[in-house]
């Protein structure tokens, strides 16, 4: 019982909060632009239009003490073309500090190379502070380490239904009690099927969401 109550209190960190902004991001490989969507460019501190998305633009908004942390992480989804998943902080335009989770895969072409990586950025700014300052930030570092998967999965459940990370956690916690199996284990089935699919498939559809989720196992 002692053992499980940290894995808990993670997985309460990730979800707390009331409809926290999720954005949608792109970075083309070929020419290394990147495309945001609106919720993006409000966590910045931008309105669209204000700048243009970029690698260095990007890099200029993390957080000093986090950059050594996620600077690899886009990239080693390019190497491994495996699902990622980060938590860390931003300064925002107005220098308001946000913490955030960005969730991605890379998308491949027939030859399985590189393309492109897509995914979503999660404010965490509000669960953050809802949770208390020290308490949230350790708990969403421990996450960082160890509740990848969780991220990951949760992100895969935004795409294909749409909706919040409060709503994907749900669908996850609710599939986890249905089957009578640990969250963790349902994120990680998830993600595996996921990652297993061809990019011939195309993107990922409630319908097969709800199958992945029923046959895991």
């Amino acid at each position: 019982m002692g053992t499980e109550q940290p894995e808990v209190e993670h997985e309460q960190a990730l979800a707390v909060g009331t409809s926290p902004s999720v954005g949608r991001f792109r970075l083309d490989l070929a020419d290394d632009s990147w495309w945001w969507s609106d919720e993006i460019y409000a966590m910045h501190g931008f309105e669209r239009g204000e700048v243009v998305p970029s690698t260095e633009l990007m890099a200029t908004h993390k957080h000093p003490d986090d950059r050594k942390d996620v600077d690899h992480v886009v990239r080693n989804a390019v190497s491994d073309r495996e699902p990622f998943s980060s938590v860390h902080r931003i300064v925002d335009a107005h220098g308001a500090v946000r913490t955030v989770a960005v969730v991605g895969r890379a998308e491949l072409d027939d030859a399985g190379d590189p393309t492109a990586v897509t995914g979503y950025f999660v404010d965490l700014t509000a669960a953050q502070q809802s949770a208390g300052q020290a308490q949230a930030t350790e708990a969403i570092r421990a996450a960082a380490a160890s509740r990848g998967t969780i991220e990951q999965a949760k992100g895969i459940v935004m795409a294909a239904r749409g909706g919040d990370a409060n709503a994907a956690f749900d669908v996850l916690r609710e599939t986890g009690s249905r089957r009578e199996t640990r969250l963790r284990v349902v994120a990680e089935e998830l993600v595996a099927a996921v990652a297993h699919r061809s990019a011939d498939d195309g993107p990922l559809t409630a319908d097969e969401l709800d199958r992945l989720l029923a046959e895991a196992g």
